[in-house]
This record gives C-alpha cells, sequence and structure tokens, in this order.
C-alpha cells in the first residue's frame, strides 16, 4: 500500500509540472510577443520579468525598475515581450523625466548637476559620458581625487602600501 500511495504521489507531482510547463509557454507564445525589445539604445531582453528586463538599459536598477513599472500601471510580474507598444513608450517617457511622475528626486542619479544645476536621470551612454566629464574636471582642478585618478593610484582611501601590487607589477611587465 505504501508503494502504491508513493507511485501516486509521483504521477500527480510529474502532471503537475507538465500543466505548469504548458501554462508558461502558452504565455510566452502570444501572437504579439516580441523577444527584443528595442528601448532607451538598448536591447532588452522579452523573456524576462519587466522589473528584472529593464535593468538592461546602463543606469536603471532594481528599485527603480519596480518604481517605474508601479508608475506606467503595469504589473511587473508580466513579461517584458508581451509590453504593447504604448506601454513601451510610457516607460521610455518615465525613464526620460522621472520628476514629471513624481518620483523623489533622491531617487534619481545625476542630482544638482555642476553645469546647469538640473537634477535628471542618467541612462545609457550619457552615464559614461558625464563620468568622464566629471574625471576631467576633477583632473584639471588638481583635486586630490582627480590627481588620484591621472597617476592610477586608489582613490576612495584605500590602503596602497601592502595591498594591490599586482596590477602595478603587471602593467609594468607589459609596459617592456
Amino acid at each position: 500500500s505504501f508503494c502504491t500511495l508513493l507511485c501516486f504521489f509521483k504521477i500527480i507531482f510529474s502532471l503537475k509540472k507538465i500543466v505548469y510547463k504548458k501554462i508558461m509557454s502558452l504565455e510566452l507564445q502570444g501572437d504579439n510577443f516580441t523577444h527584443i525589445i528595442r528601448l532607451l539604445n538598448t536591447n532588452v531582453d522579452g523573456k524576462r520579468k519587466v522589473a528584472y528586463a529593464l535593468r538592461m538599459i546602463k543606469g536603471l536598477g532594481v528599485r527603480f525598475s519596480f518604481l517605474i513599472c508601479k508608475k506606467a500601471g503595469i504589473d511587473h510580474q508580466r513579461r517584458a515581450g508581451s509590453l504593447s507598444p504604448a506601454e513601451v513608450e510610457k516607460i521610455s517617457d518615465i525613464i526620460a523625466d522621472p520628476l514629471k511622475y513624481k518620483i523623489p528626486s533622491w531617487f534619481i542619479n545625476r542630482q544638482r548637476d555642476i553645469k546647469n544645476g538640473k537634477t535628471e536621470h542618467l541612462t545609457s551612454n550619457t552615464v559614461d559620458i558625464k563620468l568622464r566629464e566629471d574625471l576631467e574636471r576633477m583632473k584639471k582642478m588638481y583635486m586630490h581625487r582627480g590627481i588620484r585618478h591621472a597617476l592610477g593610484l586608489r582613490v576612495r582611501g584605500q590602503h596602497t602600501c601592502n595591498v594591490g601590487r599586482r596590477s602595478k607589477h603587471l602593467e609594468a611587465l607589459f609596459k617592456k
């Protein structure tokens, strides 16, 4: 009787897996499902859930992606490939101007920019451009951080006497 009971449970669990796989495959295979979405010059994987797919865009993290889904009124459990073009447009509008959608300024990655004083959220290649500009500005002003960046030394107060020798040693070997 124990063996029959065990076989019965195995059959039930295998049926649940089959039903679950069929549901998942049906969910992914819609008529308007796109496997790759182009959003802010980045290819976003359509098979992932929306909040985690938005992380592929440089400058967006998990918390900001969940907040974008909430402001756009999109269920974060949906797959990114099932989004309509209007929803994709809404997401790109929120990313472009998050303050307009009442996202707090402390959530934004570039607060009070030095050149124009504006608070804006940087994405994709503008993150790299602003970082390069900041480093060049620090080097021109001979700030401590700029000098350390220019010399290729540790910037954030780490110990350098005994630690981190390997990379400098390898650079010296490759320069020969």
